[in-house]
């Protein structure tokens, strides 16, 4: 059989064709997503510059280095879908699967109706400061604070967790969504990470004195209860800058501090993000 020789065109465009498909977009669609995978968790994701990732069908921001971040609410759904795009077109599409979490459910009967439901006088107020905190949280800003990390914001004991909810003479009432940090009024609060203060206010109905601090990408963290703030809306703190002290306002029975993350409208577990609370003896 006679075989004819191949050209060194051929070659040519071979080579060529070869570097075209390693240098294609399907290569730029790669994830890497690191994180909680599961109810109240929230994953960093990264991708190549450039793209445009989707998730559960909706736009989410992406930094410039490629950057963005997914979270998990307290009774998501366990099944999400997660698309990179560029210049209108599909690169990768993926299944994000989360786990389940099972909560502390208190339930505490024979209390009186005013410590149930609010009194009717505070309904315009509560529903104005409800307001104040939704527009805080509103910023999407393309800072990337939440990638060097967080830390405790205060020491003390644990005294309640993310998720947990209490059932009042029979009614479910709102699920807790931080963690709770039971110290002596006074104690330091130190920013967890780097931010910007969007929300600087001292005494709320339920909240007492609160604190917002975003941390970039529409992620926040809130503080509640405090006794004293020492920044104010606007202001850029590091991470460990003193911002306010422990106390006892608004809606509780002692001082402590409720410590609470959002990212978009979903309300994640702050106590994921840190490493597990030094050992601290319990207050007088």
């Amino acid at each position: 059989m006679f075989f004819r020789p191949i050209k060194p065109a051929f070659w040519h465009l071979l080579l060529i064709s070869l570097l075209m498909l390693a240098l294609s977009p399907v290569q730029a669609g790669t994830l890497e997503l690191k994180g909680d995978f599961m109810q109240g968790g929230m994953v960093i994701g990264e991708t190549t510059p450039g793209n445009r990732v989707l998730f559960d069908g909706q736009p989410i921001r992406v930094s410039p280095e490629g950057l963005f971040l997914l979270g998990f609410g307290r009774d998501d759904t366990l099944e999400h879908s997660l698309t990179v795009q560029k210049e209108g077109k599909t690169l990768e599409q993926r299944k994000v699967v989360i786990g389940k979490r099972d909560y502390q459910i208190q339930r505490i009967d024979g209390l009186p109706p005013s410590k149930v439901t609010p009194p009717k006088q505070d309904w315009e107020r509560i529903k104005r400061e409800t307001a104040m905190v939704k527009k805080a949280r509103r910023l999407d800003d393309a800072r990337t604070d939440f990638a060097k990390g967080f830390i405790w914001p205060a020491k003390g004991v644990i005294s309640g967790v993310y998720g947990s909810q209490r059932v009042l003479n029979g009614k479910p009432k709102r699920p807790h969504f931080g963690v709770d940090i039971a110290a002596p009024k006074g104690t330091p609060v130190y920013a967890p990470a780097d931010g910007v203060v969007t929300l600087a206010y001292p005494d709320m109905f339920y909240s007492g004195g609160t604190l917002i601090l975003d941390h970039g990408h529409q992620l926040s963290s809130s503080f509640l209860h405090l006794s004293k703030l020492h920044v104010k809306v606007g202001d850029r703190v590091k991470q460990g800058e003193l911002i306010a002290e422990i106390g006892a306002t608004g809606r509780v029975t002692g001082a402590h501090l409720d410590w609470r993350m959002n990212l978009r409208k979903a309300r994640i577990d702050p106590q994921l993000l840190v490493p597990a609370m030094a050992a601290v003896k319990k207050p007088e």
